[in-house]
């Protein structure tokens, strides 16, 4: 079966955006940065995209691109055949099914609300409407619709159907947002919410680092699209001519720049209407921002429906990346033709999207839990394998295509991607694995030097890496 590519480089990198802008920035993102104290969180969640979110994507396009496969069949063969890598590479693929069966049903929450907002539904009482449509079978019926259109999208294929659907929704994306960022700056008491999300507060981030840090590195994961394989099957159908420093550097910042508008309309439109930020969890953005379209009448019914119909095209775009690997799996490991892959896998998220609608402790289990826990893992692995399993062939991989600045940053990224993040990772791994089991680690003496808690957790990866290592080592390893 020959394998689909990229027509163009801009369809490629407008994808890749498009799978990492989605809900991620738009829903998941204010909702994140208003739990977890506003520029604080922004602060933190910027450097690691930069010092982490970056060399990962370069490590997932590495994998991708050399391999010409999806997660499982990349991993698996790029190892010489190692069923323990094939099978890591299965519990990506399987991740992604996870995920984008709560994210159909939020995707059919944005479809609901887009049409409400034309009849001026949940003007009356935007917290009773949310809660009486967010669950339910009535909430099943629009992830559906959802779903449909996801899946017609992946069923046209890699060109014509993800490339050419992505070219416009995403221009149209930026478009829609920066006209109402331009109309809520017109707001009063606009600049306080501008104040909250962008002036740095380093007093609050020294308090509460280790609270925002594993939040921070959950959405950094789940907005770029690494640690599922979602970027690891996008880049398997790029040429060997493209540079993939500059490819991942682009999508990281265009990615961010979406990330900062969504912000820069959310909290300016909150605290222009007064509303609280921080309350609401995954229901945040509906309940706020209907409570002040609501009281603009008619023109609050146009400005609903545009601003909910952007965040819908914003979750069609990564939910279109997202099946798109177990399809991907089924296409080249089971030889299954795209059609029919994309109706098996479809089926699938029937079933997850219909327990995730229909049980509000599952869908949070989902959309928080596991993307703060699954990812970073997800992650960690892929780069392991980046520096000690493929070790120099990655180097001669990322050079292949690159300028002469690239090149320069490859060793030097080989390393980072080696020890230090895996070593991050797994630590906000761990403190995130600890709080949700509610174990509280207590300072520990060794040789009489009181050790704090954080000390050991960071041990305890440092511990796990080592191990990692040098069961992975190879002599054409990082080093």
């Amino acid at each position: 079966m020959t394998r689909e590519t990229w027509k163009t480089q801009v369809g490629f990198i407008l994808a890749a955006v498009g799978s990492a802008v989605g809900l991620g920035n738009v829903w998941r993102f204010p909702w994140m940065t208003a739990n977890n104290g506003g520029s604080a969180f922004l602060l933190l969640y910027l450097c690691i995209i930069v010092l982490v979110g970056v060399p990962g994507l370069l490590g997932a396009f590495v994998i991708g691109r050399r391999s010409k496969r999806n997660p499982v069949g990349a991993l698996r063969s790029l190892s010489g055949g190692s069923r323990l890598w094939g099978a890591f590479g299965l519990l990506a693929v399987c991740t992604t099914v996870l995920l984008v069966s709560f994210y159909t049903v939020v995707g059919g929450w944005f479809v609901r609300y887009t049409a409400a907002s034309v009849t001026g539904g949940y003007f009356a009482q935007p917290g009773a409407y949310f809660g009486s449509v967010s669950y339910g079978l009535p909430a099943f019926g629009f992830a559906l619709i959802f779903l449909a259109a996801t899946a017609a999208i992946v069923y046209g294929g890699v060109e014509r159907g993800i490339e050419r659907a992505t070219k416009v929704m995403m221009p149209a994306i930026v478009v829609l947002l920066v006209a109402l960022i331009a109309w809520t700056f017109t707001r009063p008491g606009s600049m306080e919410g501008l104040t909250f999300f962008l002036s740095p507060d380093l007093a609050y981030l020294r308090t509460h680092f280790l609270d925002i840090l594993p939040a921070a590195v959950g959405q950094a994961m789940f907005t770029l699209s690494v640690g599922t394989g979602t970027m690891i099957t996008y880049a398997s159908y790029l040429g060997e001519e493209r540079s993939l420093p500059f490819d991942a550097t682009t999508i990281a910042v265009l990615n961010t720049a979406v990330g900062v508008l969504a912000g820069l309309l959310v909290f300016p439109l909150l605290f222009s209407f007064g509303l609280d930020v921080g309350s609401g969890g995954p229901g945040a953005i509906f309940v706020s921002v209907a409570s002040a379209f609501s009281t603009l009448g008619l023109v609050g019914r146009a400005l609903g429906a545009v601003f909910f119909a952007v965040v819908l095209l914003a979750a069609l775009s990564s939910s279109i990346s997202m099946l798109e690997i177990p399809v991907a799996y089924l296409v080249d490991e089971r030889d299954v033709s795209r059609g029919r892959a994309t109706g098996i896998m479809t089926g699938i998220v029937v079933v997850g999207a219909a327990i995730c609608a229909l049980d509000a402790s599952v869908f949070s289990l989902f959309a928080d839990t596991l993307v703060n826990l699954l990812m970073p893992t997800g992650l960690a692995g892929f780069l392991l394998f980046v520096g000690w399993v493929l070790g120099k062939n990655a180097l001669s991989e990322y050079e292949a295509g690159a300028g002469p600045l690239g090149r320069a940053l490859g060793s030097p990224w080989l390393l980072f991607v080696g020890v230090p993040i895996p070593i991050f990772l797994l630590f906000t791994v761990i403190s995130r694995l600890l709080t949700t089991l509610g174990v509280s680690v207590a300072p520990l003496s060794v040789l009489g030097v009181t050790v704090a808690s954080s000390t050991a957790v960071l041990a305890a990866a440092v511990v796990l890496t080592a191990i990692a290592v040098l069961g992975l080592r190879r002599p054409d390893s990082v080093f």
